[in-house]
């Protein structure tokens, strides 16, 4: 195993693993900066309201897009395992 390649299977999962965290990370994101302008225009100070709905849109995300993710995550593994021949000899 070469150099090269070890780093190619690094860039490969660091390209994956910022997917799917911006898949998660993006929406509750948007929900913090929506309830941050409400509660700012209310002037309510409550540190704790932004939390329920950015984790109720986190696990809305993770329930809608579970099944793609988990494929993701499954083809990476595969493709990995497959190359494990041509890795070692």
């Amino acid at each position: 195993m070469t150099p090269d390649t070890l780093l190619n299977i690094g860039q490969e999962a660091l390209l994956l693993l910022s997917v799917l965290l911006l898949v998660l990370l993006v929406p509750a994101l948007m929900v913090g900066v929506l309830v941050s302008m409400f509660q700012a225009a209310t002037q309510i100070n409550e540190m704790t309201l932004s939390f329920i709905p950015k984790l109720l849109v986190t696990l809305l995300v993770m329930v809608m897009a579970g099944p793609w993710i988990l494929q993701l995550v499954v083809d990476y593994t595969l493709r990995l395992f497959n190359r494990i021949p041509s890795l070692i000899g």
